[in-house]
């Protein structure tokens, strides 16, 4: 079992850029994969951005290619989500996942971090 801690979240405008961080600690493999979801209100959980501890390989949902960044501190096994040009339909709740299979669908996680709130103002 994996514990995760996110942290990083609050409120920024339209535009603007944020990073989160998840803190990972316990059993962790090389091969687990980790990923960033987001959940808002009347709609399920969503995949973010992710990729596979080992491989490296990273995986970014369209909506958001091209402004947002995955990446990690294996030393520190620390996973961070850095997001520019947030627009206001970026905004919910963000959730760190661990899982050993991985992938766009949160059944391939078993460990999942709190949530951290992303509000973006217009």
């Amino acid at each position: 079992q994996v514990q995760l801690v996110e942290s990083g979240g609050g409120l920024v405008q339209a535009g603007g850029s944020m990073r989160l961080s998840c803190a990972a600690s316990g059993r962790i493999f090389s091969s687990y994969a980790m990923g960033w979801f987001r959940q808002v209100p009347g709609k399920e959980r969503e995949f973010v951005a992710g990729f596979t501890w080992g491989g490296g390989s990273r995986d970014y949902q369209d909506s958001v290619k091209g402004r947002f960044t995955i990446s990690r501190d294996n030393a520190k096994h620390t996973v961070y989500l850095q997001m520019n040009s947030l627009k206001p339909e970026d905004a919910g709740v963000y959730y760190c996942a661990a899982g050993p299979t991985g992938g766009r669908g949160y059944l391939g996680y078993n460990s999942w971090g709190q949530g951290t709130q992303v509000s973006v103002s217009s």
